[in-house]
């Protein structure tokens, strides 16, 4: 059963235009990344906040890429962007 992550981050002020074109860039790789289903972008840019939300095989396939992206320097490239650490949640589907 796959699972969902969330990653609620806070963009620093006057960095959203620029953050843009840093996840066209990135977002590819991302969505090729090995056990990566889905990755959706959402923003509330009045209040500066982006909502990365992505659908993994497994919390381990999205811990893999947390890895890969902080050992390549994506990672810390992503958090200058940022404000704060974003808040990463995982979630699994209720079978309801």
């Amino acid at each position: 059963m796959s699972i969902r992550v969330t990653l609620n981050c806070c963009v620093k002020s006057g960095q959203l235009e620029l953050l843009l074109p840093f996840l066209e860039k990135h977002l590819p790789t991302v969505r090729a990344f090995n056990g990566c289903l889905d990755v959706t972008i959402y923003f509330d840019k009045p209040n500066s906040e982006m909502l990365i939300e992505e659908q993994w095989l497994s919390v381990k396939h999205h811990r893999a890429y947390i890895e890969h992206i902080d050992n390549n320097g994506v990672l810390a490239e992503l958090a200058s962007f940022l404000a704060s650490a974003p808040s990463i949640k995982y979630f699994e589907k209720a079978a309801v």
